[in-house]
C-alpha cells in the first residue's frame, strides 16, 4: 500500500500550487497529486485565456483582491527567472455609454482600495495606446494586466514540484474514499493517505458531497470560447475590455491578447451541459447531464440571479456575427481582423449556493483536521494561484494541528 501524508485530488493550478507550497511548509512529509487525465492541466488551467489580471474587479473585502494583486506580480518575477514569455500589453477598458462612466468610478474605487495600479484616461490618451480603440470620453489603463502561455507555467511548475519530492501519478481516477481505513480508492492503486485536499475543480461538490462538505453548493459548469482572428491581419497593441456587469462574475466579449500578440475575441460563458460538455458528444454523461440541465431549468424558471437574462445573452455568443458586433463597439473596423476560427473550448466550475440561488463570486472552501476542498477556484483563480494556495497551506495547517 502506497501510504503520503498529503494526498491531493486534482492536477490543475491550484492543486500543483498547493502541493509545492506543502511541500515548502512541510519538507519532511510527502505529497501525491492524483489527476485522472494523462496530463496536468488538461481542463480549465490549460484552457484560460493566460491573461494575468491585475486585481481592480473585487471588491476589497474578497479574497480575489486579497490575491490578484499579489499573484500578478509573482507570476511575472517567476516568468522572468524562468526565462517564460510574458506579452506585458495591459489593458483598456473602454465605455459604451453614460451608464460605464459610472462604472468606471466603481472600477477605480475597487482598485483604489486593493491597491491596484490604474489609471483613468481620456478618449486621446486611449487611442495613443491604441489607435482604433472605441471609448466614450474615458477609459481605464492597466498596464500590469498582461499575458502568459499558461501550459508553459504548468510545465516549469510541475518541474519544479518533482524536484523538490511532490509525487506525481496521471491517469488515475479517483473514485471514492475510504474514510475508517484512510484510504482513497483509484481505478489503478489505493493510496493511504494522513490528510486529504480535494482540488477537483468541475467534480469538487461532488467529492467534497462525500466527506460532509458541499451541503449547499453544486458546480454549474459555463463553457467558454473565444474567436482568433487571422494572425496576418492588424493586431491590437493591448487588451481591450468593456465594463463588467458587476452582479456577475463575467467580464463581457472582450479582445484578449495571446503571450504572441495573436487577438481572439470572447469568451462565451454558455450554461453547458454537463461537465465536460467541451464538443459535441465527447465526454457525455447521463446522469450529470440530467442532474445538470434539472437544475439549469429551474434557475430558469424561478429566474435566480437573473439567470434568463445571462443565459440568453450568451447563447447568442454561438452566432460568430453577435460575437463580432459585439467586438466591434470597441474596435474600430473589428471585422477586418478576420474573426473565424474558434478556439479550444474550456469549462468555467462556476460554484452555485443551491439555498440561496446565487453564483458566488469569490472563492469558496471548506475543511476540517482531516480533509480540505476548494469548491470555487474559477478566474482569475490561475493569477492567484500561488499566493491563494499559500494561504490555503496557513489554513491547513491550523486545521491539522
Amino acid at each position: 500500500m502506497n501510504s503520503y501524508d498529503f494526498v491531493i485530488v486534482g492536477g490543475g493550478v491550484i492543486g500543483l500550487s498547493l502541493a509545492l507550497n506543502l511541500k515548502k511548509k512541510f519538507p519532511d512529509l510527502s505529497v501525491l497529486i492524483i489527476e485522472k487525465e494523462k496530463t496536468l492541466a488538461f481542463h480549465a488551467s490549460g484552457r484560460n485565456s493566460g491573461v494575468l489580471h491585475a486585481g481592480f474587479y473585487y471588491t476589497s473585502d474578497s479574497l480575489k483582491a486579497k490575491f490578484t494583486r499579489e499573484g500578478n506580480a509573482t507570476i511575472r518575477q517567476y516568468c522572468q527567472d524562468k526565462k517564460i514569455q510574458v506579452n506585458n500589453c495591459g489593458k483598456l477598458v473602454v465605455c459604451k455609454n453614460e451608464a460605464d462612466l459610472l462604472g468606471l468610478d466603481e472600477l477605480e474605487k475597487r482598485a483604489k482600495h486593493n491597491s491596484v495600479e490604474l489609471y483613468r484616461i481620456s478618449e486621446k490618451e486611449a487611442k495613443s495606446i491604441e489607435p482604433r480603440v472605441i471609448t466614450m470620453e474615458n477609459a481605464l489603463w492597466s498596464p500590469t494586466t498582461c499575458s502568459v502561455d499558461p501550459i508553459q507555467v504548468m510545465d516549469s511548475l510541475l518541474v519544479d514540484a518533482l524536484e523538490i519530492g511532490v509525487k506525481v501519478v496521471t491517469d488515475t481516477c479517483y473514485l471514492y474514499s475510504d474514510r475508517k481505513n484512510r484510504e482513497i480508492v483509484t481505478n489503478k492503486d489505493n493510496y493511504n493517505y494522513g490528510y486529504f485536499v480535494n482540488a477537483a475543480g468541475l467534480y469538487a461538490d461532488k467529492i467534497a458531497i462525500e466527506w460532509d462538505f458541499s451541503k449547499n453548493y453544486r458546480i454549474l459548469p459555463f463553457k467558454g470560447l473565444y474567436l482568433y482572428s487571422n494572425p496576418s491581419l492588424y493586431k491590437p497593441k493591448t487588451h481591450i475590455y468593456p465594463v463588467p456587469d458587476l452582479n456577475f462574475p463575467f467580464l463581457g466579449v472582450h479582445f484578449t491578447l495571446t503571450v504572441d500578440g495573436l487577438a481572439k475575441i470572447g469568451p462565451t460563458a454558455i450554461p453547458a451541459f454537463w461537465r465536460e460538455n467541451y464538443q459535441g458528444f465527447d465526454r457525455f454523461n447521463i446522469s450529470e447531464a440530467i442532474e445538470i440541465v434539472y437544475r439549469e431549468a429551474g434557475l430558469w424558471m424561478r429566474n435566480k440571479f437573473d439567470f434568463r437574462t445571462l443565459a440568453s445573452a450568451e447563447i447568442r455568443k454561438y452566432n460568430k456575427k453577435n460575437m463580432i458586433k459585439d467586438a466591434s463597439s470597441m474596435l474600430d473596423n473589428a471585422h477586418e481582423l478576420d474573426f473565424d476560427k474558434w478556439g479550444k473550448p474550456g469549462i468555467r466550475a462556476q460554484l452555485v449556493d443551491i439555498d440561496k440561488g446565487k453564483l458566488e463570486m469569490d472563492f469558496v472552501f471548506e475543511g476540517d483536521k482531516e480533509s480540505f476542498h476548494i469548491l470555487n477556484a474559477v478566474s482569475p483563480a490561475f493569477t492567484c494561484s500561488i499566493p491563494f494556495t499559500n494561504y490555503l497551506v496557513s489554513k491547513i495547517e491550523k486545521l491539522i494541528k
